[in-house]
């Protein structure tokens, strides 16, 4: 149930009514305050709070019931978009595009730190790379793991830009304490488990769809991690498993509005995981970001025939500073229209 408070009501009658509602409910009352007006979300069974009583108090302003089961992810609680701010001064979610660029797994010291100062110079806020990686194969390149974190950091420390790197299994959150974004990937998109735990860190988690996850699917899995106090989430479409053969997985581009729709998180998307060719990034990429995508997470390797990991769909640093200068462009004149 959301219940819409008139404008310029005292603190005061807002904190009694609460009182009231959680002393004689069985319901968790979330409070939102915006620009124009004051937002009540009420969480827990609500069936038997009679909707006309509440209307009929002179301070509120509309009720209504809210069928959809994410309600903390849900925009109808929090009208206003959310927007992850890091303590360096990147934000994802301001109106900007965020660019979020690096290689898909760290192979060295050299290789991670020369692609870092040329994303940075490029435009990109947010250093990616993969220190853990899971793979299909059980015999292919599993990442460097914790001396693949000590890497990221020594880059991080070089440029200057955040980290955003995947976590497979919640023993390895303590390793992750210099990682400023932690990546949830496809295949743990319902390990409900780690979302719990992750939801009890304060670090902005970045949540991918899984291959074959639906959109409510997804805010639902966003909802595990709300539920337990982090809302810092970024939502990524990356590509679904469709019938499709000619592309790794089929971005679906209208997921970027449709969640916008229906949730206040920033929407960022993946168009390497998505297309898995490198000459489809850019495409991808223009698209993206006309359609209003809050950012963009890209694989840029320096030398992409001998990545030990998805060098078919990895773009050069040359690449990518052409790609990055079309996108904010586009984007800019996007969001002015």
């Amino acid at each position: 149930m959301i219940i819409v408070l008139k404008p310029n009501q005292r603190q005061e009658t807002i904190n009694e009514f609460v009182n009231k509602l959680t002393t004689n409910y069985d319901v968790q009352v979330n409070t939102w305050v915006g620009t124009q007006s004051t937002v009540l979300g009420l969480i827990g069974d609500t069936t038997a709070i009679d909707s006309e009583y509440v209307a009929a108090q002179e301070f509120v302003e509309s009720v209504k019931r809210v069928q959809e089961p994410y309600k903390k992810a849900n925009r109808k609680f929090h009208p206003d978009n959310t927007v992850i701010s890091l303590p360096t001064g990147q934000k994802i979610g301001d109106g900007s595009l965020a660019l979020i660029a690096g290689p898909c797994s760290v192979e060295s010291e050299d290789q991670i730190c020369e692609i870092a100062e040329s994303v940075k110079r490029s435009g990109a806020m947010f250093l990616r790379g993969g220190a853990f990686k899971p793979r299909t194969s059980p015999y292919a390149f599993q990442g460097m793991k914790a001396e693949g974190l000590e890497l990221l950091s020594k880059a991080k420390k070089k440029t200057g830009l955040p980290i955003v790197t995947e976590i497979m299994s919640i023993e390895h959150l303590p390793l992750f304490e210099d990682v400023d974004i932690i990546q949830v990937g496809a295949r743990n998109m319902q390990n409900f488990e780690l979302l719990r735990q992750l939801g009890k860190t304060r670090k902005p988690i970045l949540l991918k769809r899984g291959l074959a996850n639906t959109i409510e699917e997804l805010l639902m899995s966003a909802e595990y991690i709300m539920a337990e106090g982090n809302e810092q989430v970024i939502l990524c479409e990356r590509g679904i498993r469709t019938y499709e053969t000619m592309t790794r997985n089929t971005l679906d581009i209208s997921a970027v509005p449709v969640i916008k729709k229906l949730s206040h998180l920033p929407v960022i998307v993946d168009p390497s995981h998505a297309s898995g060719i490198n000459w489809l990034i850019e495409p991808l990429a223009i698209a993206a970001a006309a359609i209003g995508a809050d950012g963009l997470i890209i694989e840029v390797h320096n030398d992409p025939s001998h990545a030990l990991c998805d060098g078919a769909q990895s773009i050069t640093p040359v690449q990518f500073d052409a790609l990055a200068a079309k996108v904010k462009k586009l984007s800019e004149t996007v969001r002015a229209l």
